[in-house]
């Protein structure tokens, strides 16, 4: 695996573990009995995007750590997986 491909697997790994873990610790202003006016009671209370960042680089790390070593250790790929759909083909 290149460099280059290390970074694009890893960089969508991450974004993928931002969205699956930015609810995680999330306190909204409405859970902390202090809503703003203005604003709707489930804005989160204040920013955690220091670490939300830190929890998803260590969960994308552990990841990739593991699809790596069954790529790399084990020589399993992509075509390892079972196909879900039929083949139609003649």
């Amino acid at each position: 695996m290149t460099w280059v491909s290390v970074l694009a697997v890893y960089f969508i790994i991450w974004w993928l573990v931002l969205f699956a873990t930015l609810p995680f610790s999330l306190r909204t202003q409405d859970d902390a009995g202090e809503v703003t006016l203005g604003t709707a009671s489930s804005a989160p209370r204040g920013a955690h995007v220091g670490r939300a960042m830190l929890r998803t680089t260590i969960v994308s790390a552990l990841v990739f750590g593991a699809l790596y070593v069954a790529n790399q250790v084990f020589g399993i790929g992509i075509d390892d997986l079972p196909h879900f759909v039929p083949d139609f083909g003649g």
